[in-house]
């Protein structure tokens, strides 16, 4: 029952960090692409990000992640009272996002490896998005970070990210949201 209990506050905590970026792909596969954060520039001969990462994506993602937190709270306050962590102030914009901008940051790396867009990174695409939203979260709110990322919580996250990323991709690919099924 313990480990039931640490996977599900897990997923609580990491909701806002783990739907941003789906949220991100989603409306950019509705709504067209949308101008390039790196606007096209390239860093010798590589793009410095390319073109699957844009502003009407990052922004969404951000904005989506931000909604998501707040809702748990709601729900966990005024409804069912779960015995869950809340979401402070900070945490509820750091959480989505440092997600995407460890997103972001993996994408910088995979291009200057030479990696082209939608090719695999192992661990590095799994993870690069939850390294992003602790990292972020731990500088800007260090307190309720340790207080709710336990030893627990950061290794159960670590073996089960890739695990849920890659569910949840192969879905994005099979309803034709995502062009790669990893």
């Amino acid at each position: 029952m313990e480990y039931l209990s640490i996977i599900l506050k897990m997923i609580w905590l990491m909701l806002p960090a783990y739907l941003s970026n789906p949220a991100a792909t989603l409306i950019v596969a509705l709504t067209g692409a949308g101008r390039p954060i790196d606007n096209g520039k390239y860093i010798g001969s590589q793009r410095i990000f390319g073109d699957g990462k844009t502003y009407k994506g990052l922004f969404f993602g951000i904005f989506f992640g931000i909604i998501v937190a707040i809702m748990q709270n709601l729900i966990n306050s005024e409804f069912l009272n779960f015995a869950m962590p809340k979401f402070t102030f900070i945490p509820i914009i750091t959480l989505p996002l440092g997600s995407l901008l460890g997103d972001l940051a993996a994408s910088f790396l995979k291009r200057r490896i030479g990696l082209k867009r939608g090719q695999s990174f192992l661990l590095v695409d799994q993870l690069d998005f939850v390294f992003g939203a602790w990292i972020l979260t731990y500088i800007l709110s260090s307190g309720w970070f340790r207080e709710n990322f336990t030893l627990q919580i950061m290794l159960a996250t670590l073996i089960l990210t890739p695990v849920f990323h890659l569910i949840f991709n192969i879905i994005g690919y099979k309803i034709g949201v995502k062009k790669e099924p990893w």
